[in-house]
């Protein structure tokens, strides 16, 4: 691939954009908002020049509503020799585009599963999609060239191409990707109204299930609405099972030991299914989950103290599969969590305290 041009300039188009031009593809923004393209140019993604000729590749970076009318607008002045787009929904916009009378030999669907809390050029990174999924929706009508060059700027841009059915890749991000979401936020709306006490206690926990509530509405509004159907399926079931669990913990409330007994086997059962659904996610590089031994290690909030606890966990020769940090509630501190293999946890533990960090069991 030798030109791309990438129409939109937000988090994911000047991602795509970074990671191409990086690799020596001559990269064409476009935008409707000109600050956000003179942005995306500047941090180096591409440049504002129209292209003279049809480019190899368009990449239409722009909200699901607006793909059809995008790549019909791409299509209708042979802006590209191929047209893709990386909207997070794929059977309706595709629907959408055929109705149109675009041309689906040229055009593939695909999805790269990766983003971020912001939005914007300015949150773009070129390694954002390194080792990440990118569904590809090809169609029977698909022109194996198109297929080539999709899969060349999936290469580029050093994700791992998943091949999926349209309307199956939308029922599967209701799951794991849009109704997550909505979970989080609906989380983290009881937060807004808590007591400060209450909010002061929040640990890692809270932590990690509302992170993806501080996402642009705006940006979610447009997905959920070309995917409504698939996430209110699953919040269906999801109500169900909430409200079998408010039926058991007022269980546990009653005076009566049958009634109380039927509530912690109601409570466990949920717990026990969620500790076999989280099983099935995939772990460190989709490779199948692994059991690691955690090593905490209490922190300062200094500058450069992460970098030398890391180093001195490099010179004892042990691999830090995974890290989370707890910070302190009113303390400049925190809890570094090491994951490393089970083998490697006493040996780790021995050589940290040897060079006098503080190990919390």
């Amino acid at each position: 691939m030798r030109s791309a041009l990438v129409l939109g300039t937000g988090l994911i188009g000047t991602s795509i954009a970074l990671a191409l031009s990086g690799r020596g593809v001559r990269v064409h923004l476009a935008d409707r908002d000109p600050d956000q393209r003179r942005t995306a140019a500047a941090l180096g993604a591409g440049t504002e020049e129209p292209p003279e000729g049809p480019v190899d590749l368009a990449v239409a970076a722009v909200p699901p509503a607006q793909v059809a009318a995008a790549l019909g607008g791409l299509q209708a002045r042979g802006a590209a020799r191929g047209y893709m787009d990386v909207a997070s929904v794929k059977g309706g916009p595709r629907r959408e585009l055929t109705a149109a009378g675009g041309d689906l030999c040229a055009y593939l669907g695909t999805h790269p599963m990766a983003g971020r809390e912001r939005s914007g050029p300015l949150a773009a990174t070129a390694d954002l999609f390194e080792g990440r999924p990118w569904v590809l929706t090809p169609t029977p009508e698909t022109d194996t060239e198109v297929l080539n060059q999709v899969l060349e700027l999936v290469s580029l841009c050093r994700a791992v191409p998943v091949v999926m059915d349209a309307d199956a890749h939308d029922r599967a991000v209701g799951l794991v990707s849009h109704t997550p979401q909505l979970v989080s936020s609906l989380l983290a709306a009881r937060l807004a109204s808590a007591e400060e006490t209450a909010v002061r206690l929040s640990g890692q926990g809270i932590r990690d299930v509302t992170r993806i509530a501080a996402s642009d509405p705006g940006m979610w509004i447009d997905i959920l609405s070309a995917n409504p159907g698939p996430v209110a399926d699953i919040l269906s079931e999801f109500a169900v099972d909430l409200d079998e669990t408010v039926r058991a913990l007022r269980a546990l409330e009653s005076a009566d030991e049958d009634k109380r007994a039927e509530g912690a086997a109601g409570v466990a059962a949920v717990l026990r299914r969620g500790n076999a659904g989280r099983e099935r996610v995939p772990g460190k590089h989709g490779a199948a989950p692994a059991a690691y031994e955690t090593v905490a290690v209490l922190i300062s909030d200094r500058p450069g103290e992460l970098a030398r606890i890391f180093a001195d966990a490099g010179r004892a020769g042990v691999n830090v599969e995974d890290v989370r940090i707890e910070h302190a509630t009113g303390q400049q501190a925190g809890l570094v969590q090491l994951m490393v293999q089970p083998a490697s946890a006493p040996m780790l533990t021995a050589a940290l305290r040897e060079r006098g960090w503080s190990i919390r069991q």
